[in-house]
């Protein structure tokens, strides 16, 4: 448990928003853990199949909650009728000069924790777990389009959201 606590929580952690919900969800993880102790015990996967769990957790926790959600990213605004493809958005050289990484990394957690659930979810999927879209679009169980809307407008807003203000 020692071993993969950090990475449970903040995954769960990423994923809800919410610490003491993530908190929730990683003691459950390893409730399951322990029933399969004598699977896990000796396996060299036990490491991703706590991530899994928590990340199948954590989906089935925000499914529960959906309707709680505010699904603005299905509202097409003018212009973005492609359903926001891949792009980049690139930040200047300068961006997080003068941060150290563990400064760095808590920007990010928070502009994250700042986002709807219906952006930040599909993002952390893609970009932290590294899931294709038609993967996190299953998961979700909504449509690609969305999927991909969801994480261009993720990105828009936590760029928007990371930008040193004047």
């Amino acid at each position: 448990m020692r071993n993969y606590q950090d990475m449970v929580f903040t995954t769960a952690a990423r994923l809800l928003a919410d610490d003491a919900q993530a908190e929730d969800i990683a003691q459950e993880v390893f409730v399951k853990a322990h029933r399969h102790f004598g699977m896990l015990a000796a396996s060299p996967t036990a490491g991703g199949w706590l991530k899994t769990v928590t990340t199948h957790l954590c989906l089935n926790h925000l499914s529960r909650y959906r309707r709680r959600w505010s699904f603005f990213s299905e509202l097409r605004a003018g212009g973005d009728e492609d359903g926001g493809g891949e792009r980049e958005f690139a930040a200047p050289d300068t961006f997080f000069a003068g941060m150290d990484a563990a400064e760095r990394r808590q920007r990010v957690e928070q502009a994250l924790a700042r986002l709807p659930a219906n952006q930040r979810v599909p993002l952390v999927l893609y970009h932290f777990d590294e899931l294709p879209y038609e993967e996190i679009a299953r998961r979700l169980g909504i449509s690609l389009a969305k999927t991909k809307t969801d994480i261009h407008r993720g990105r828009l807003a936590l760029a928007k959201s990371l930008q040193p203000h004047a």
